[in-house]
């Protein structure tokens, strides 16, 4: 594991209490944890504490790709610290920043992504992050 970084930020048109708590909806998880083209959530299970896990299965064709993590922080409106495990990101300290801020009508969304195994992972992640971030924006219009 490398201490390779990666951060996408979006401006979303939802209110920043909105933004936040759908990263913590189940039912809004479903709606926007979409990675890829053709890709579904069939499950998204969330215990939103510090200390809680979640755990949502992504879905390609026939492919369940199940990704989890344990929230470390959860700073109401502001911020949510969890670590990434998925069949891509082996590592155990692979870990996701969300940062929530007010911008105009809406909120800037800034996601950083830290410990890749290799540049590769890391720039796959990129490209899945900015198509969640995309999709949370048109699940929230």
């Amino acid at each position: 594991m490398t201490e390779l970084t990666m951060q996408v930020e979006r401006s979303i048109a939802a209110p920043r209490e909105a933004v936040f708590r759908a990263w913590l909806d189940p039912e809004m998880l479903r709606r926007f944890m979409l990675p890829g083209q053709d890709m579904t959530v069939p499950r998204a299970d969330v215990d939103a504490r510090e200390g809680g896990r979640f755990e949502i299965v992504m879905r390609a064709g026939d492919k369940d790709m199940p990704h989890a993590g344990t929230y470390r922080e959860i700073s109401p409106h502001e911020r949510i610290v969890f670590t990434w495990e998925s069949p891509y990101s082996t590592e155990t300290d692979s870990e996701v920043t969300l940062e929530f801020a007010p911008e105009g009508d809406g909120t800037r969304v800034t996601l950083t992504h830290v410990r890749f195994p290799d540049a590769e992972m890391r720039d796959n992640h990129k490209a899945g992050w900015s198509a969640i971030l995309a999709a949370l924006d048109t699940a929230l219009a």
